[in-house]
């Protein structure tokens, strides 16, 4: 799946099945769904879903904790827009199949 892929499923009512469950982050935070995608974000102890969640805390405009997340997933804190961050993210995780 690629970037475009993955932002037209967001028109769909569900995640598709295949879609890994940091992705599925994404997707439900793309719905507007920060509570299903922060749910998503948290439940693996991996530095992607660290990544994601860092950025639905600096989304949320919880600054503190979206830094010890970014901390968490060896990142530095993103300085651009949410909707850039976003685009990255999406973009690397899609990137790695």
């Amino acid at each position: 799946m690629n970037l475009e892929e993955f932002e037209k499923s967001t028109t769909a009512d569900d995640p598709p099945a295949e879609l890994p469950l940091v992705l599925a982050a994404l997707w439900w935070d793309a719905k507007g769904n920060w509570t299903k995608a922060h749910e998503c974000a948290q439940q693996r102890e991996a530095p992607d879903h660290a990544w994601v969640h860092a950025y639905l805390h600096r989304k949320e405009g919880d600054l503190g904790n979206a830094r010890y997340w970014y901390g968490r997933s060896g990142r530095n804190p993103f300085s651009g827009t949410l909707e850039e961050e976003w685009v990255e993210i999406a973009s690397a995780l899609l990137a790695k199949g």
